[in-house]
């Protein structure tokens, strides 16, 4: 008789979601979860994080499917951890705890969200991130404002939780073509898509409560390449891709 497969639970032990501070703890993570599935897509892993949104993709599961539906290299995957973890400890060292910054990479497009104090630290935070190694491009979305309070955060939290939820629900999208962030009521869209899931994704984002304005960073594929294109084999791109803001 064969041993079934023990289900592997990660967990971190932090409470804070999206402060400048809390960066190790969540992408060591993450990148655990990425490396585990990819040794073994068997061995159920989920990923449970305390006062944050769990992980979830495609259901309540995140399994070597996981791995497989994204239009991500499984190495392209692992990079933009791997850029999310570098580009956020220097963002740390350069410009300290007086801001608050996000960082969001893509096929190794990084989008930067989030506040800082003034012009020359927005400035500062898109050099530092364009430093990073193996960043292809940023989208700064940085305010020159004070920093949001917890309550601002966590409805932007809940929000992206619920443009999620919609996005699996979706019958004619993959939901995990799509990567989503939520800063101060904007939703950003980032993926490997084509123009009618771009388009079908952006009006389910419009109708999520909370969701204020959208922003699209696509990396548009045609129907053709999106048929042709098998699961997990899909090169990083070197295009630039440029944020579109939909009223």
């Amino acid at each position: 008789m064969k041993n079934q497969p023990l289900p592997l639970t990660l967990k971190r032990s932090s409470t804070a979601c999206s402060t400048a501070g809390d960066f190790s703890d969540v992408r060591i993570a993450r990148r655990s979860l990425l490396a585990l599935t990819l040794l073994s897509a068997s061995v159920p892993v989920v990923l449970l994080t305390s006062g944050c949104i769990p992980l979830v993709v495609g259901g309540a599961i995140a399994s070597g499917s996981m791995i497989a539906l994204d239009r991500r290299t499984s190495g392209a995957q692992l990079e933009d951890e791997g850029i999310e973890l570098r580009a956020s400890n220097r963002l740390r060292s350069a410009i300290g705890e007086r801001a608050h910054i996000n960082v969001t990479s893509y096929n190794r497009q990084v989008l930067v969200t989030g506040e800082v104090p003034s012009a020359s630290d927005k400035q500062l935070a898109e050099q530092t991130v364009r430093q990073t190694e193996n960043v292809v491009s940023v989208v700064n979305e940085l305010a020159v404002l004070g920093n949001s309070t917890l309550a601002q955060r966590t409805s932007d939290v809940l929000v992206t939780g619920r443009v999620r939820a919609m996005l699996i629900d979706a019958r004619d999208l993959q939901s995990s073509a799509f990567k989503v962030v939520t800063e101060r009521g904007t939703t950003f869209l980032m993926g490997r898509v084509t123009q009618r899931e771009a388009d079908r994704a952006t009006q389910i984002a419009q109708g999520v409560s909370g969701v204020q304005k959208v922003v699209r960073i696509f990396e548009l594929l045609t129907e053709q390449q999106l048929m042709q294109m098998q699961p997990n084999r899909a090169p990083a791109s070197t295009a630039q891709a440029v944020p579109v803001a939909v009223p």
